[in-house]
């Protein structure tokens, strides 16, 4: 039996301290590109959130189960790639299907989730921490599952901070070398800065 503080360890660690934006630089890409608007940013998060998460579970089990065993761990980021790929497809899909405004709204930033370096980066890491060594088979993957989540929700958590500050500045007197993108990338700095602060509280 796994402790409760396990997991919270495990939550608080991937949000906050080991932000998958602000601490390991991944995911940049929809970050600078799709917080223009507090909507479209929801929606990404959601959309990452759901293959983060799914797709962690199904490459710790495509790995310990089927790679391990078979002595083929060489292929595994092809594996993971092609685990990613088909879940952006379904969630393509769905936001096509529900939202045609936050489809639109998402635009290249939706397919690219395949290619965002934040998803490969969690499952990666995932593999790597080794969760079966300490918790167990079975045990480790609600962790690595846990893992995920956090990162998830550390995800979403900047794209909403990031999305609002963003659409504040746009209505503040800003000078016009710092309009646009290098505002937001100072923004980003501080945040990161705000974000380097936690480090040690778990």
């Amino acid at each position: 039996m796994i402790s409760p503080t396990v997991f919270f360890v495990a939550i608080v660690s991937s949000m906050l301290i080991n932000n998958v934006v602000l601490m390991r630089f991944l995911g940049i890409c929809p970050f600078l590109g799709v917080s223009k608007r507090t909507e479209s940013a929801l929606g990404m998060s959601l959309a990452v959130m759901f293959v983060m998460v799914v797709s962690s579970i199904l490459t710790y089990i495509i790995y310990y189960y089927i790679l391990a065993p078979l002595d083929i761990t060489f292929i595994s980021t092809i594996a993971f790639i092609l685990v990613i790929a088909s879940l952006v497809q379904l969630v393509e899909l769905f936001i096509k299907k529900i939202s045609k405004k936050l489809y639109k709204g998402l635009g290249i930033y939706l397919p690219l989730i395949v290619t965002n370096c934040a998803i490969l980066g969690v499952v990666e890491i995932n593999i790597a921490q080794g969760y079966p060594e300490d918790y167990g088979l079975f045990n480790g993957l609600w962790v690595a599952t846990t893992s995920a989540f956090g990162a998830a929700l550390g995800f979403a958590l900047i794209m909403f901070a990031f999305s609002s500050i963003r659409e504040r500045l746009e209505a503040a007197e800003v000078p016009a070398a710092w309009q646009g993108v290098p505002v937001s990338l100072v923004v980003a700095g501080i945040m990161a800065l705000a974000f380097l602060g936690l480090g040690g509280i778990v």
